[in-house]
């Protein structure tokens, strides 16, 4: 769901090469559910290997994670662990949208409609314990260091930026923000075009930095409000926040009770919206789990088990892969990507 803060955040557009030699922690799931929802065939349906399993979550992570690494950038990739227990009703919201969704592409399916086909299939997509594990197994061949988080990846990957261990997050979400991370990287991982408005021409998408402390100044917020906003507004644990308060709304009681939260959520009427207390939203935000028990090394693209997890098992184009491989691989030979060698 994430957290709708966009009218107060605001971001700045970088350029690739701004972003080579970074260090960057990647929201796992964030990204892959990306993938599944926008790599597809015409009529919506995921890509499949001949024996029908899903594949667009590899074509994925292959394709736009060789193009980040051969431009220098540092990629870690922080996996979800135990859902807290306030995400729950979230989980099961999100798995009732998924079944109206697959109603309406049946119903689209009947009449033929290929564009309503399309749009509701994007909104079927489940990314099951397979999929996940297979998505481990490619980033490890790939070279990039797997971190499972304790609980909500997003938390764990703000926590190692906080730590200085890496340069920002990679997110679409602006949930990282309540947890803290100093930076937030959008965009980074998604298709580098979109149709512009017209619809016959395309425009370029570029990566979106956003700040933390220049959005709490900007605000006049300190991080405390800021998770109190994005409470106001819904949370993943408060699943669509006070009825009739958006982001402006939320500043202005913010703003008149500053650090007086028991009278701002009465104000709000939180009682009227929710069966249990702001506070517990706050404290699962505040207090997610987080660990320090893992390890940052880049390594070598394993040339054999990433032609064995694509090419034998998933029959991709075996050309396609080599010819990639063969690029990463005469870039570290060369030694002509910047910062990297130092991982080796």
């Amino acid at each position: 769901m994430g957290t709708n803060l966009k009218d107060v955040v605001k971001g700045k557009e970088l350029e690739f090469s701004e972003l080579e030699g970074k260090k960057l922690v990647v929201d796992s799931m964030n990204v892959i559910y990306q993938f599944l929802s926008s790599i597809r065939q015409q009529d919506g349906s995921l890509l499949t290997d001949s024996k029908g399993r899903p594949t667009s979550h590899l074509v994925g992570l292959f394709s736009r994670m060789i193009k980040l690494k051969k431009i220098g950038v540092l990629l870690a990739f922080v996996f979800d662990g135990k859902k807290p227990e306030l995400k729950k009703k979230e989980v099961e919201r999100r798995v009732e949208l998924k079944k109206q969704a697959q109603a309406e592409y049946e119903i689209a399916k009947e009449r033929e409609d290929v564009a309503a086909m399309r749009k509701y299939a994007a909104r079927t997509s489940l990314l099951t314990k397979e999929m996940i594990e297979e998505s481990k197994e490619l980033l490890d061949a790939l070279g990039f260091p797997i971190i499972q988080a304790p609980s909500e990846g997003e938390a764990q990957a703000a926590f190692m930026v906080k730590q200085g261990e890496f340069y920002a997050e990679v997110s679409q979400d602006y949930d990282c923000l309540m947890f803290g991370v100093p930076r937030l990287i959008q965009n980074l991982t998604l298709s580098e075009r979109k149709k512009s408005k017209n619809k016959l021409s395309y425009e370029k998408i570029k990566p979106i930095l956003v700040d933390l402390k220049e959005t709490l100044s900007a605000n006049k917020l300190t991080q405390d409000q800021l998770i109190v906003l994005g409470i106001l507004v819904g949370t993943d644990f408060n699943i669509g926040g006070i009825k009739g308060i958006g982001p402006q709304k939320g500043l202005k009681l913010v703003e008149k009770y500053g650090n007086d939260f028991d009278s701002l959520f009465k104000e709000a009427k939180w009682e009227e919206n929710f069966d249990f207390s702001w506070k517990d939203v706050f404290d699962t935000i505040k207090n997610m789990p987080v660990t320090k028990d893992y390890e940052l090394k880049w390594k070598k693209i394993d040339r054999d088990r990433v032609i064995k997890i694509l090419v034998e098992e998933h029959e991709f184009s075996r050309e396609r892969v080599e010819r990639n491989i063969d690029e990463m691989e005469d870039l570290e030979t060369k030694g002509k990507q910047k910062g990297l060698g130092d991982f080796f």
